[in-house]
């Protein structure tokens, strides 16, 4: 069958699929083939496979006041088997095409919001993520979901995209040191590096010129060919000076190309995290984190969707539920694993831009992933600097929401600005999340249009509320 535009489905004398994976995965039924969802798979895994490099960089940034800092093979490990366990997962219950792994933006709050800025260990920060996850399960089980969706105004959800996107670039631009502390004095906190003259930022803007390119030129997989490139450059320089450029063990020929991998992280979660924050900030954060992990499925699954002409007249996906569901639980499964908060990938696009229709697409993803768990010694050579200009682009690609937000009305145009300008400036998505919910309440109350704020906007922007005057007198 193949897809009208009311989301329909008629049938397609000329598709095919055979067996039981066809009568499995209804391939026939929504005009596909199994060659066809096996190169969508393909495509989307190469377009995404970027995380494996990503995650490890931004997790292994910060050390805990434990004094542990997580090690890149074991983070590569726990990356690739999260995604890789979920992506199946998405693909033999969900039934669609859609890839899961961590979500860049909330690994950069638990590093450096929850173990750097809040003090948490690895295990209690990553306790945070199990109990997020947990709690949005609970809303998809329940449908509180719906009541979350009808709450919050559209654009203040398109912001908290907005603000992670601009957190993610700027995570990057610091990385690949660009953007430096300034000095003390009548200056700005932070400012441009003052010498271009070194290898590293060389490599980087080689690196950020070239993916941008790539991207700017559609080609399939341009941030995973960007990174291999970078690599590769950093490598040659690397050994060429002695391993003196990049003395972190990256961008150096590897003595194994395969290996065991590392479990040593799995099952490594805490909830201590309540008793070191306090109830009100730790629940003020777990709801700032679900809300983050929720609207940016949501936006992803039915953009996605919409792409492949899978939704029904009332731009509704069939079988939501079961994807939600999925995501959901993935993200209990990368607290699990220590490897951050998984959820399901925009990148999904290019295996549906190519074909995909069907949870094959997914299954072939994950397997890739789970396999990729064997070549972390190939993925440690990856370089800081060759992942900093993905953070960067990827940050591109979320800022592009913001010519949606009603920027005409302060009502909304004021909170959204809050919210995407101080997940950067505080290095926290919470605060991004908290400043955007009690502005926008206030701001309704003062100007009379107290009825048009939803009852359950009252009850969290009180919880922000306290959250911040809690940090200022506590």
């Amino acid at each position: 069958m193949a897809d009208t535009d009311q989301g329909r489905m008629v049938r397609v004398p000329e598709a095919s699929g055979t067996g039981t994976l066809d009568r499995f995965f209804g391939i026939s039924q929504r005009g596909s083939t199994v060659r066809i969802e096996i190169l969508a798979g393909l495509t989307t895994w190469l377009t995404m496979a970027y995380i494996l490099f990503v995650n490890p960089q931004i997790l292994g940034a910060v050390t805990d006041k434990a004094g542990v800092t997580l090690t890149f093979p074991e983070v590569l490990t726990v990356t690739a088997l999260a995604a890789g366990v979920m992506t199946l997962a998405m693909g033999i219950f969900g039934k669609y095409p859609f890839a899961i792994a961590a979500g860049l933006g909330l690994n950069a709050f638990v590093a450096f919001t929850l173990v750097g800025t809040l003090g948490l260990t690895w295990p209690q920060a990553m306790g945070v993520i199990v109990a997020e996850g947990v709690l949005i399960t609970i809303f998809v089980l329940t449908g509180v979901r719906e009541l979350i969706l009808n709450a919050i105004p559209m654009d203040l959800k398109r912001s908290i995209g907005i603000g992670i996107g601009l957190f993610i670039a700027f995570i990057g631009l610091v990385n690949a040191g660009v953007v430096v502390q300034a000095k003390p004095g009548p200056v700005p906190p932070v400012t441009i590096v003052q010498d271009f003259r070194s290898w590293p930022l060389a490599i980087f803007t080689f690196g950020l010129l070239v993916t941008s390119a790539l991207v700017a030129r559609r080609v399939k997989g341009a941030l995973l060919i960007g990174i291999v490139a970078t690599t590769i450059l950093a490598t040659i320089v690397n050994e060429a000076r002695h391993l003196q450029v990049f003395t972190d063990g990256s961008a150096a020929w590897p003595h194994k190309l395969a290996a065991a991998p590392n479990f040593s992280l799995v099952g490594n979660f805490s909830f201590g995290f309540v008793s070191v924050l306090g109830f009100w900030t730790a629940l003020a954060i777990v709801i700032s984190v679900m809300l983050s992990d929720f609207f940016d499925t949501v936006g992803t699954v039915i953009g996605i969707g919409g792409e492949a002409k899978m939704l029904d007249a009332d731009g509704r996906l069939p079988g939501m539920n079961r994807v939600l569901l999925v995501d959901s639980l993935a993200a209990v499964a990368g607290g699990v694993t220590s490897s951050s908060s998984n959820t399901t990938y925009i990148e999904s696009a290019s295996g549906v831009s190519q074909g995909g229709r069907t949870g094959l697409t997914s299954v072939v993803v994950g397997g890739l992933f789970l396999l990729a768990m064997f070549f972390w010694p190939i993925a440690g050579m990856v370089p800081a600097v060759a992942t900093a200009p993905i953070l960067v682009i990827v940050g591109y690609y979320m800022l592009t929401l913001v010519k949606d937000i009603e920027w005409s009305d302060p009502g909304i145009g004021i909170p959204a600005l809050l919210t995407i300008t101080m997940m950067p400036f505080t290095y926290s998505i919470t605060n991004g999340v908290g400043a955007g919910f009690v502005s926008y309440t206030a701001i309704a109350v003062l100007r009379g249009r107290w009825r048009d704020v939803h009852p359950l906007m009252y009850v969290v922007s009180a919880i922000f509320v306290w959250y911040f005057v809690h940090g200022v007198v506590g």
